[in-house]
């Protein structure tokens, strides 16, 4: 069994979903791997990872509205508000979301169904470079 770990940036236009499939897959081919587990860590605290459909992109435009109105930026009670109207929904999201995702493979292959995808789910309104930590486990 081995290890392999590559960073990449991803940079963001602002909030919204961004695919990182195939820069996960790219890791991947690049290790050399064929069979084990992929760990997504994403090290931030205003966005997240989601697995999500990647067919139809009006079901990620659903997920991004129903959040805003889950949590909404003028929120009277939040008391962390230096970093503008943005900030602390970008952290209650992040919180009610995930920063990390293991994803098996074989053959070469990540093993996602037939409509997933990985997405990193920006949550800030400013495009920001946000950094991933891809580690592989196989052989």
């Amino acid at each position: 069994m081995g290890v392999s770990t590559k960073i990449s940036e991803v940079k963001t236009m602002g909030k919204g979903t961004y695919e990182i499939t195939e820069l996960v897959n790219d890791g991947l081919r690049e290790s050399g791997f064929s069979h084990g587990l992929v760990s997504v860590f994403l090290q931030h605290t205003s966005c997240s990872l989601v697995m999500m459909e990647n067919a139809d992109p009006t079901a990620r435009v659903d997920l991004e509205r129903f959040m805003e109105e889950l949590v909404p930026e003028d929120y009277p009670d939040f008391v962390h508000t230096h970093e503008g109207p943005d900030d602390m929904p970008s952290h209650v999201k992040m919180a009610l979301t995930r920063t990390s995702e293991q994803i098996p493979f074989t053959q070469g292959r990540l093993q996602l169904g037939t409509w997933q995808g990985l997405f990193l789910w920006e949550h800030r309104a400013a495009p920001h470079t946000r950094r991933l930590i891809l580690t592989y486990l196989g052989q």
